[in-house]
């Protein structure tokens, strides 16, 4: 980063900024990409260049563009959110089909708001991780296809199912109009994310990345880190996909704690808490040096990425033991001191 050559990428002549969205069109099998400093910002674009205001778009319930960005669909883009029932965030084409509703004489359609864009989101944050079985995600959006509607992937963390599957993210990313991918989280860089589709669909994102405050000037420093992240991190992932599942594994196994370790397809490990509220939980914890999050009144999330070993990991288990009153270190099998590299956290 400290060597990256850069330039203006208001203006478009940051050099490594281009070789990144080239990278990143090229993995996706995209015409072009655009660079922008979060992951909601990506998403948003998106929406906003899908899109015009008064128009519906379908999310999952669960999905994070809905739930987690600060209500941007509306503010930014000024659409209607209609929600799918999805099933740990994924949906079937007859939910899709349902919410598009059927069109009759005796009912204009200038009277409910127009769905315009069908979104999903693989890996599914709130869906502990979740992936989208590959035939699954092909019948849904050949279904918003066949209805009509724009398809966007938020693939933050698409690299997670294609280390767990080995499907690629080229593959994933086949029938969307855009993608939006992360660089930080799990990949390991301090900044960004893309967006990727058709040349004139990034054209049209740029405007709206420019309009909402997202142009950045020498942004190669930044984007040379998103650059070594997409060169050198995503081959390590099935390391911290493993290192997740063996965590969870050994966490089921301490009292108070609600865990299925097969819901744990990817990187994170969502719990619940048998009669502890999360909140004083996590806040123990914190004190304590392990980082996760409340995602509900007894619900945790913890979230694995680079830079962190099985020792560590061993070590939280230990810190949620001993907080839980259980003494797992000596139920626990005896694993090698050294383990896969990766991150026990849930700051993401």
């Amino acid at each position: 980063m400290a060597d990256a050559e850069v330039g203006d990428d208001v203006y478009g002549d940051d050099p490594t900024v281009k070789a990144l969205e080239r990278a990143t069109a090229e993995l996706l099998g995209k015409e072009d990409a655009v660079y922008m400093p979060t992951g909601t910002m990506t998403n948003q674009v998106g929406i906003r260049a899908h899109t015009e205001p008064g128009d519906a778009v379908l999310f999952d319930q669960n999905a994070h563009v809905y739930i987690l960005e600060g209500g941007a669909p509306c503010a930014i883009s000024g659409v209607l959110p209609r929600l799918l029932p999805g099933v740990r965030g994924i949906f079937s084409p007859s939910d899709v089909e349902a919410a598009v509703g059927t069109s009759h004489p005796f009912f204009p359609a200038t009277i409910p708001a127009p769905v315009k864009l069908l979104c999903l989101e693989n890996t599914h944050n709130i869906g502990g991780g979740s992936i989208w079985p590959l035939e699954r995600l092909r019948a849904v959006t050949a279904t918003g296809r066949r209805l009509g509607l724009a398809l966007h992937l938020d693939g933050a963390r698409l690299w997670h199912a294609t280390a767990a599957t080995g499907i690629s993210e080229a593959e994933y990313a086949a029938p969307f109009d855009s993608v939006s991918v992360c660089f930080s989280k799990a990949l390991g860089a301090p900044v960004g994310s893309c967006l990727a589709g058709s040349r004139d669909f990034i054209a049209r994102a740029r405007r709206f990345k420019q309009q909402i405050g997202g142009g950045f000037r020498q942004a190669g420093i930044i984007a040379a880190g998103a650059l070594h992240a997409l060169t050198h991190h995503r081959q390590r992932l099935g390391e911290v996909n493993a290192l997740a599942s063996r965590f969870a594994r050994d966490l089921a196994q301490i009292d108070r704690i609600i865990l299925d370790p097969a819901t744990v397809e990817t990187n994170i490990v969502r719990f619940q808490l048998r009669d502890v509220e999360s909140a004083s939980f996590v806040e123990e914890a914190h004190q304590r040096g392990l980082y996760m999050l409340p995602s509900g009144p007894h619900a945790v999330r913890a979230v694995f990425y680079l830079d962190i070993t099985w020792d560590e990991a061993r070590r939280a288990l230990a810190i949620i033991a001993d907080i839980l009153g259980a003494d797992i270190l000596r139920a626990l099998p005896a694993h090698a001191a050294a383990g896969p590299s990766a991150a026990a956290a849930a700051t993401y």
